[in-house]
């Protein structure tokens, strides 16, 4: 495991956001988590991140915007989306490119982390 790895998480929920971070800390990662795209926009998050998870749906700005706009400025992160679409099936065909992975919650806490190890992993 990335122990240094600093994993974003952006979802305007804040009872995610706590679950997600537990989770990842007491996997050894660091974290930092946002309550929205702009706020992780403007901060040094995009610059210290290894890997994003983003909720699709926001209100200030959706993640498939946060993605672009990354993007747009030279920083391409892998993105994990997440989102509470129980219709879900993959990202909305407006994405460009594709994200690391999509996962519709509630989601396998097992399951993600392998996908962050292996995202991480594929970094290095």
């Amino acid at each position: 495991m990335c122990s240094k790895a600093m994993i974003a998480v952006v979802d305007n929920d804040e009872s995610v956001r706590m679950a997600l971070d537990s989770l990842l800390r007491s996997s050894g990662y660091t974290v930092r988590t946002y309550a929205g795209a702009h706020e992780f926009l403007f901060s040094d998050g995009p610059l210290l991140t290894s890997c994003l998870i983003s909720d699709i749906q926001m209100p200030d700005m959706d993640g498939i915007t946060l993605y672009e706009e990354l993007a747009d400025k030279g920083i391409h992160l892998p993105v994990i989306f997440i989102t509470g679409n129980p219709y879900a099936q993959r990202p909305p065909g407006r994405c460009a490119r594709k994200p690391i992975a999509f996962f519709p919650k509630p989601f396998s806490s097992e399951k993600l982390l392998a996908c962050i190890e292996t995202v991480l992993n594929q970094r290095n």
